[in-house]
């Protein structure tokens, strides 16, 4: 009688079990620096980001329609820019991780890079602007108004002005400078950006009219407007994939602001650090886009 073969071994199974942040730190696909995909990171695990912020997202989204609807009964400024600023650089002071502080000063920063990188490779009639605060005290004197001002002033620019491929793009102060986020404080709490960015926008709300407000909001659905022109300029595909159809032309004000501008900060550092590469000479993913 012939015999059965014997049965395959059975591997023993291994229960996988990856660190979801060591697998975000890891992934090849974000352009930042790892220094700072770490920062990012540490601030994210703060037990403020999984404890607090749950609840200062619902509180200041409250807040913060309360106050708009009161001021359409009410609408003048009810307290004076000056203030809201010295009350948002006391907050970032004392409430605030200095290595927060440190990203949301780097973000002006990133910004201005990104606006005036547009202005010089464009014939746009605008001298490049000058915002960008190295300490946080350099967050107060209407930065923040003049930071959303700035996104508005170069789209306008550019108007009449025919985009393409630049040949030879200028990459001028693409740099980071050393920001100082005043790690000598002691603080009383150290909140996580998010957390922060909740709180902070109540006094915006109470500070800003609802135009200057709603302008501010809006600002951000131009992300994929200027990933789009840094496409045409630099002949680089990469840039529209951090697109999310944010339209322009859709008015909407009834969104969540903090996790709005925490996205549009992303954004916008992913397109800094991969326009950092090509102008170190990483090879665009070159495209054919250009209007006139």
């Amino acid at each position: 009688m012939a015999t059965r073969p014997p049965l395959p071994l059975v591997r023993e199974f291994v229960r996988s079990d990856p660190s979801m942040w060591e697998a975000i730190y890891a992934d090849p696909s974000v352009p930042l620096d790892r220094a700072v995909v770490r920062q990012i990171l540490n601030d994210q695990r703060r037990l403020s980001r999984r404890w607090l912020y749950p609840i200062a997202r619902i509180f200041s989204r409250v807040v913060v329609a309360l106050v708009t609807v009161v001021k359409r009964v009410l609408p003048m400024r009810w307290m004076p820019l000056r203030t809201m600023d010295a009350l948002c650089v006391w907050f970032l002071r004392h409430f605030v991780s200095p290595a927060a502080v440190e990203l949301l000063i780097r973000h002006f920063v990133v910004e201005t890079n990104l606006v005036n990188f547009i202005i010089r490779n464009t014939p746009v009639d605008m001298e490049p602007v000058t915002l960008r605060p190295t300490a946080l005290s350099g967050l107060g004197d209407n930065a923040v108004v003049e930071h959303d001002v700035n996104v508005y002033d170069v789209l306008i620019a550019l108007e009449h002005v025919p985009l393409a491929k630049v040949e030879t793009p200028d990459y001028a102060q693409l740099d980071i400078p050393k920001l100082d986020a005043e790690r000598n404080i002691q603080r009383v709490i150290r909140l996580d950006i998010q957390t922060a960015l909740c709180f902070m926008n109540i006094p915006f709300s109470i500070a800003l009219t609802l135009e200057e407000y709603r302008r501010a909001v809006h600002s951000m659905k131009f992300d994929d407007s200027f990933l789009e022109i840094l496409t045409v300029l630099t002949g680089d595909d990469t840039f529209r994939h951090w697109k999310v159809g944010a339209l322009s032309l859709w008015m909407d004000s009834n969104v969540d602001v903090p996790q709005m501008v925490y996205r549009h900060a992303l954004v916008c550092e992913y397109a800094h650090a991969h326009l950092v590469k090509i102008a170190h000479g990483v090879s665009p993913r070159h495209t054919e886009a250009a209007y006139d």
